[in-house]
């Protein structure tokens, strides 16, 4: 048996439908990510070489340029703007100690402690200690030696700021597209979990609670869009920012960079932690949600019986159970939560400072004085830089958690065997139909029909009868397709009705059910179905036909008169009498009236019965009846009795007989009798 690919390989599968999206998207995000990871370099520089880098060697000069400074009479450069063409002579030093800075008018070393005694200026270095005049700059003199690098600052900003808003641009579209696929990725995956379910077999409707389904479209695809549109964003965009990052940290610092990559393992950790925590959480919580929509489907449809028959504590009592299990897991879910979110982070923050402070403290920061200001601030910078993304992360984790919990369940929908649609036409057949030995059970072994087997001709009617249990509705179950048999064939005009598709046998039938299903709508949109190929004027003629118009001719809005869902706002025999129109204006070949006259007043019968003649001409038609008395012109009466044939014939042949039929025809001659005194 083949197996089946991992929920997070089905989500990726619908993502790489939109990959050409998704890829633009994400080169938007690399571009914006590279540019505003630029910014602590830029700023590395413009604090090492314009800001602090006046603390250098500087040379007298004799030629004057943009680099050179006037400092009592003389023309002084620094020592890394020297060129070529300069005739550099004596050297100087400007030295910063505390917060002041000093002129020395010598080559003094850069590097070391320096204390000042006095004039007096003295540096200690690895190698020697040096010892010289030091000259106090005033803030109008020191502004001087900052001149010269005011351009290139300005410069320096100027390209950050442009490239900041180039980045704001690229985050823009990046954000925009990867939200557009995102949604048309979801509207995909309900399209196509709508569509699954309409070519599930009736079995496993039979077998899952309405509400369940309608969690598993609505609910869960809902907490899949969360992942696409947020949680994917989200985890992507810290992606690439930390690889970003820590490039720029190996660029910087290889051994610190090192360091820091041992975060990656401990976040690792605990999204695993969270997934195996989170998953098994989730699970219940989604699983009592569907739990709960099917429990509130079902006490709404039957509210009427539930207040009937005093039921309402005990229904409250089931949903409290329900609700109590979800309220627990709830809990459990913020309680992980709450030991992950800025908690973790602040942890691994600390804990990283930490380090930095040690490493830069003690090993970088001591006589030798390796690291310049700029790559410190550089440093400080990636690192706060390098939480936000992480903090991101791990405050996503649940509801990652939820979509992943929640495409489980989808994708289990998705699973279940379904069947091909083929809507490609057939040419309207005659509907003779015969069924060859046929036995069928819902489950296992448990036989509702029994090696049956009869023939209506085309455009006869024929009657089923029988107690129930007998096997009536299965016929049609079957010969709808709705189900298949086990054992025996089913063939209309001599072909079996397995070599078409469910959608081409149902093409050429109608049906109407004893209790028939009203659409929200108007009336003639609950006969059209909303099909173009039945017009206006093709819904009206069906609805005069069955004598409907009796009654829409009196409604405000006529024929357009709008009815709520399964159309309580009509009698039973309105809606009865609008599903014959529905089923006449098909123009079936083969008519199923599924017990259709059970629940209707005797006056309404009669009109029944007219529009029965009109609906029965050049088409084959089945009757399930309970009422004898509507099927005595039925050319076939079939007498079903636990799955099996007893009897079959004419109404009179079968009152002759004495058998079945005829006990049945008694007791509700009698029951007629004793309503009528």
């Amino acid at each position: 048996m083949k197996k089946q690919p991992s929920t997070e390989r089905k989500l990726f599968m619908y993502a790489w439908k939109f990959k050409n999206s998704i890829l633009i998207g994400l080169v938007c995000l690399i571009i914006a990510v590279a540019l505003e990871l630029t910014g602590p370099f830029i700023a590395k520089r413009l604090i090492d070489q314009h800001i602090v880098g006046i603390e250098n060697q500087w040379y007298q000069v004799e030629q004057s340029d943009r680099y050179t400074v006037e400092y009592k009479g003389n023309l002084y450069k620094r020592k890394d703007r020297l060129d070529q063409n300069d005739d550099a002579s004596q050297p100087a030093a400007i030295v910063q100690v505390k917060r002041a800075y000093y002129f020395v008018n010598q080559e003094v070393p850069m590097q070391g402690q320096r204390s000042l005694q006095g004039d007096q200026l003295t540096i200690k270095s690895p190698d020697k200690t040096v010892t010289a005049k030091a000259e106090r700059l005033s803030l109008s003199t020191l502004y001087q030696f900052f001149k010269p690098e005011q351009r290139a600052i300005y410069w320096l900003l100027g390209i950050y700021v442009v490239l900041l808003l180039i980045a704001a641009v690229f985050k823009f579209s990046h954000t925009f597209i990867l939200q557009r696929s995102s949604n048309r990725i979801i509207r995909k995956m309900r399209d196509d979990l709508f569509a699954h379910l309409q070519r599930l077999p009736m079995q496993y409707y039979v077998n899952q609670p309405a509400g369940k389904v309608v969690a598993r479209v609505t609910n869960d695809t809902e907490a899949i869009k969360e992942l696409y549109v947020r949680v994917l964003a989200t985890f992507v965009t810290s992606f690439f920012y930390m690889a970003g990052i820590y490039v720029a940290l190996f660029l910087l610092n290889v051994k610190l960079a090192l360091m820091c990559l041992a975060l990656i393992p401990v976040l690792y950790g605990w999204m695993k932690l969270y997934k195996y925590l989170g998953g098994k959480y989730n699970t219940v919580v989604r699983s009592t949600v569907s739990e709960m929509n099917g429990n509130i489907n079902e006490a709404i449809q039957g509210m009427p019986i539930i207040q009937a028959f005093r039921q309402e504590k005990q229904t409250s009592n089931e949903f409290e159970e329900l609700n109590e299990r979800h309220f627990t897991y709830q809990r459990k879910l913020v309680r992980l939560s709450a030991l992950t979110s800025f908690n973790l982070v602040n942890v691994l923050r600390n804990i990283a400072f930490v380090g930095f402070i040690w490493y830069f403290g003690s090993a970088s920061l001591g006589v030798e004085g390796l690291v310049t200001v700029g790559v410190l601030y550089a440093f400080v910078d990636y690192l706060n830089r390098l939480f936000q993304p992480i903090t991101d992360l791990v405050n996503q984790l649940p509801q990652l958690e939820v979509a992943r919990v929640s495409a489980g369940r989808v994708f289990e929908v998705l699973d279940e065997h379904g069947e091909s649609v083929e809507t490609r036409e057939l040419e309207r057949y005659k509907g003779h139909i015969a069924f060859d030995h046929v036995s069928f059970a819902y489950e296992k072994d448990n036989y509702i029909l029994k090696d049956l087997s009869f023939e209506v001709k085309a455009g006869q009617t024929a009657a089923f009868v029988g107690h129930t249990g007998s096997g009536k509705s299965s016929v049609m179950n079957l010969l709808f397709r709705f189900y298949d048999p086990q054992l025996g064939k089913i063939t209309i005009d001599g072909k079996p009705i397995k070599d078409w598709s469910r959608q081409q046998v149902r093409s050429h039938m109608g049906i109407v059910l004893q209790d028939p299903f009203i659409f929200s709508g108007t009336i003639l949109s609950n006969v059209t179905m909303n099909d173009s190929s039945i017009s206006r004027e093709m819904a009206v003629s069906s609805l005069k036909a069955v004598g409907a118009d009796r009654f829409i001719e009196k409604l405000p809005d006529g024929y357009d008169s709008p009815v709520k869902e399964k159309g309580d706002s009509l009698s039973m025999g309105q809606r009865q009498l609008i599903a014959f129109a529905r089923a006449l204006a098909f123009d079936p070949a083969v008519l199923i009236l599924d017990e259709a006259t059970a629940n209707i007043d005797t006056e309404t019968e009669q009109l029944i019965q007219e529009a029965l003649e009109v609906l029965k001409k050049g088409r084959t038609t089945l009757v399930i009846a309970h009422r004898l008395s509507t099927i005595q012109q039925a050319e076939q009466i079939f007498v079903l009795n636990h799955g099996t044939m007893v009897e079959q014939g004419t109404h009179h042949e079968l009152i002759a007989e004495g058998g079945h039929y005829y006990q049945m025809y008694r007791m509700q001659q009698k029951g007629l009798k004793a309503q009528a005194m």
